[in-house]
């Protein structure tokens, strides 16, 4: 291509442009500062500045050092404040549920008689495995009872248990949950003594 004397020069351009840039040297005046005119006082003066200027900018660095961390402990703890407050939510949301699933187990307790109610039993049954399911997936876990060792942390016990021995559960009167390891309802449980 050739260029014309129209045509600007792109390299004469770019070397303009980088001239624009550069500021010029402040004088010290602009600075504010009156040197003297020993060579040895304005080095002097010089050095204090520079040190004083150092000070300043170790107090602002401690300075945005301390917001810098008073901010990251700010997000921690929102987040973990937000952290608790869904917990809840859940947990607020699964207790309201558990009649809800008593509801199901006591329907479930039932004997199908006709072909409909088998029908029926069957859509409570699986209505009552998905809502399960969906439970669990938010951390909600059935406690374990028939045949497992007295728990009084998660078993509460109905009636005097028979015989003498270790205390084992013979049979869950009502369903307990543990909602992300935390217990929502103790399981209601009659106890036998296992010799």
């Amino acid at each position: 291509m050739r260029m014309n004397e129209n045509t600007p020069d792109p390299a004469a351009e770019l070397i303009t442009a980088e001239i624009v840039e550069q500021a010029p040297t402040p004088t010290p005046h602009e600075l504010g500062l009156e040197l003297p005119a020993d060579q040895d006082e304005a080095v002097a003066l010089l050095l204090g500045e520079v040190k004083t200027a150092r000070d300043e900018a170790s107090t602002y660095l401690d300075d945005l050092k301390r917001v810098a961390a008073d901010f990251d402990n700010y997000r921690k703890r929102t987040t973990k404040e937000s952290a608790l407050m869904f917990d809840r939510a859940t947990e607020k949301v699964v207790a309201g549920l558990m009649p809800v699933l008593d509801s199901f187990d006591a329907a479930l307790g039932a004997e199908a008689q006709s072909d409909t109610e088998r029908q029926l039993y069957s859509g409570v049954l699986n209505t009552r495995e998905q809502l399960l399911n969906a439970l669990k997936n938010e951390g909600l876990e059935v406690i374990p009872t028939v045949g497992e060792a007295f728990d009084p942390e998660v078993h509460e016990p109905v009636g005097a248990p028979t015989g003498t021995g270790a205390l084992v559960v013979s049979h869950e009167l009502r369903r307990g949950y543990r909602l992300n390891d935390k217990v929502l309802r103790a399981a209601l449980v009659a106890l036998e003594a296992t010799p």
